[in-house]
């Protein structure tokens, strides 16, 4: 196995997990298998109980693990199906580590962070390394490893240290350290800065790990004498000093890696040279050069609770970006807090409640995602209500087709204080329910988390045509509560169709308002397995439907046979 760590230096938030998914797509270019490993410091054991404002969203994977966000870029990238113990924890680690100690697998030693925890994050990165994760069969040729945070934070250092043996007991054919760093640019001077990288590396150096390859972050390329100084000061040959300059989409990255050579420099670490193959990125150079080159746009209007971080959602971002470059548009997401489109806020914030109102109303499509808790709620279900009633494109995921159920219960039916029992407990109509499949006082890892399995019951319905009439679907889901069974009746006799349901039938997974050009909610996370060139089916659909080409689609669908 052949390990390709990388770690970031001077700031965080330099790019890490963008450059190590790039790193992996140029190597799986030069035909090499790849996988790939996060490393997050924090003491939490997954990013599941972690607020959005916190850590960006919380990405879910097929087994159910709830993980950082950059797995979700590793998927994407690379077109892999990553495992939970792809995102190693300081949590995960020191809990196995104490769970051996009550065993007593310890035999009576005193348990320290070397060598227990270090052995034992090493064991994690070895065994994990192996698993294949892209439909063949053995392990992957490359394992691409991101240590997150800063080097020379101290919640890092047993990783560094249990890297730094790693690299020891592999040698160093099989061990491939990239460090990405920032070149600031002082505004009085104008002189591309390279001190705080020169300290990054230094401290690097000092804890016993050095640098085969820089990754230097800046707005503009790097000048030659810049690359010059860090070549003689960081002691890295200057071939090996890569530049990821600003660009105008990420799908260039992998580009600029491949233009700079810098998978000559891994695979002569490697000794693979003679092995791989020139890398081959068209299709990499199609979808960068074309979504550069796309005119048209159209606007859609997001309404969430967390939009003061666009990480929060992340994925749905991808995911509309991926269907939008799909149908040749240039995406233009227009952010709602959902809270401003409520009734309460024209008297506490009347401009912002004029202003997101005019958005929702210029906006081609709508789209509420997920979330919990129930601030802003009200606002959701206005948003849903007036793309119902307004034959506007609507796409409602997880809680936003909770939200469309409760609305369509209170206006169509006339249940007024129809709920769910996670914001009123003593509703009169709870039209969502709690079903049990997890806990109610315990917040880590009791949700229906993971791939599950959904049975389409039209052929006839929008879901079903752009699935490409397949019986079912297997997509991620990440919730706790559900819509409630015994209502569906009534809500179906009044124009609601739930065409997806679960394998028992009891739980609702798609529903659509069949007089409405497109009105779909669902209860899964269709946007987790988006991937550049295969967009997801219903973010697709939602885009064809804001450009007025759904029916078109469908009709070229069924004529191809598909």
């Amino acid at each position: 196995m052949k390990y390709v760590l990388i770690t970031g230096g001077v700031v965080s938030g330099l790019g890490k997990g963008v450059t190590a998914s790039s790193i992996g797509v140029v190597l799986k270019a030069c035909g090499l298998r790849v996988t790939s490993i996060k490393i997050d410091p924090y003491l939490n054991i997954d990013a599941g109980t972690m607020s959005p404002f916190e850590h960006g969203e919380v990405f879910v994977l097929d087994d159910g693990g709830e993980v950082d966000l950059d797995l979700g870029n590793y998927e994407r990238f690379l077109d892999v199906t990553l495992t939970k113990d792809n995102n190693i924890t300081t949590g995960k680690i020191y809990q196995s580590v104490l769970e051996k100690e009550r065993k007593g697998d310890y035999l009576g030693k005193t348990v320290q962070v070397v060598p227990h925890i270090t052995d034992a994050i090493r064991n994690w990165i070895e065994s994990v390394a192996v698993i294949p994760v892209d439909g063949n069969e053995g392990p992957a040729d490359v394992c691409v490893i991101e240590l997150g945070g800063t080097v020379g934070d101290i919640e890092s250092m047993p990783f560094i240290e249990a890297l730094r043996q790693l690299s020891f007991q592999v040698g160093p054919d099989n061990f491939c350290l990239i460090h990405v760093s920032l070149i600031p640019v002082l505004g009085v001077v104008g002189e591309q800065k390279t001190k705080p990288t020169q300290h990054s590396v230094r401290e690097l150096r000092a804890l016993g790990l050095t640098p085969h390859l820089l990754a230097s972050r800046s707005a503009e390329p790097l000048l030659d004498s810049t690359k010059e100084k860090l070549s003689q000061f960081c002691h890295v040959p200057i071939n090996n000093i890569l530049n990821i300059h600003d660009v105008p989409n990420i799908w260039h990255i992998p580009l600029l890696l491949r233009n700079q050579n810098a998978h000559h420099s891994i695979l002569q670490q490697f000794d693979l040279l003679s092995r791989a193959t020139p890398p081959d990125l068209q299709q990499w150079t199609e979808m960068a050069e074309s979504y550069d080159n796309l005119t048209e746009s159209v606007r859609i209007a997001m309404v969430g609770k967390y939009v003061g971080l666009t990480d929060s959602y992340l994925s749905v971002v991808k995911a509309l970006l991926h269907a939008c470059v799909a149908r040749s548009v240039r995406p233009s997401i227009d952010w709602i807090a959902a809270s401003d489109l409520e009734d309460d806020s024209a008297q506490s914030a009347p401009e912002a409640h004029a202003a997101a109102w005019k958005t929702l109303r210029s906006a081609a499509c709508v789209l509420v995602p997920g979330g919990f808790g129930d601030r802003g709620v009200r606002g959701m279900m206005l948003a849903a209500k007036y793309a119902r009633e307004n034959n506007v494109p609507y796409l409602g995921i997880c809680l936003g087709m909770q939200i469309s159920v409760i609305e369509f219960a209170r206006s169509v039916l006339g249940w007024e204080r129809a709920n769910s029992v996670e914001f009123d407990a003593q509703t009169p109509n709870p039209v969502v329910i709690f079903m049990p499949e997890g806990s109610r006082t315990h917040m880590g890892s009791t949700m229906r988390l993971g791939s599950r399995r959904t049975l389409l019951h039209s052929r006839d319905c929008i879901t079903s045509k752009l699935y490409g009439s397949s019986e079912y679907v297997d997509e991620r889901h990440r919730h706790r509560y559900e819509v409630n069974p015994d209502v569906i009746e009534t809500l179906e006799e009044a124009g609601l169709k739930f065409v997806g349901k679960d394998e028992s039938g009891k739980r609702m997974e798609i529903l659509e308002h069949p007089s409405h050009p497109f009105y779909v909610g669902v209860q899964f996370h269709p946007e987790f397995k988006s991937r550049p060139g295969r967009p997801s089916a219903l973010f697709l659909g939602l885009i064809l439907a804001a450009t007025g080409k759904l029916e078109a689609h469908i009709t070229s669908i069924y004529e191809n046979g598909s």
